[in-house]
């Protein structure tokens, strides 16, 4: 479906805030009507690449505001994985704090802390 070059541009503006953890204008555009799981052409939604560029405030705000924490890319990886491969503590835990599942997504963000060996990061 072509969106028209408006659209993609404004989809691209809420992208680009999710990235720079601009959390006070991304969720303005959200409390407007923008989805909260808005994804990309690769599946990642506002919330991964908040949570991948290491804005936990982003992250929890998102949440708070319904994003989901266990969806999936294209890729069948999960904020939370990207999360704990970035080594971003306060991410991890603004994400078990927003109910996302360390076993779900490939490789999980628990197969993940395995293999750095921060497998403590995931506990409640």
């Amino acid at each position: 479906m072509d969106v028209g070059p408006e659209l993609d541009e404004s989809a691209t503006r809420m992208f680009d805030l999710a990235r720079a953890g601009d959390t006070e204008t991304l969720i303005a555009y959200v409390e407007a009507g923008v989805p909260v799981n808005l994804t990309n052409g690769k599946g990642d939604t506002l919330l991964m690449l908040a949570a991948y560029h290491g804005h936990a405030e982003t992250v929890r705000t998102l949440a708070e505001r319904g994003a989901d924490p266990n969806r999936t890319n294209e890729r069948g990886q999960t904020a939370l994985a990207g999360a704990v491969f970035k080594k971003e503590s306060d991410v991890v835990r603004a994400h078990i704090d927003a109910g996302a599942d360390p076993n779900k997504g490939v490789p999980s963000a628990l197969d993940t802390a395995r293999m750095f060996g921060l497998e403590h990061w995931l506990a409640p």
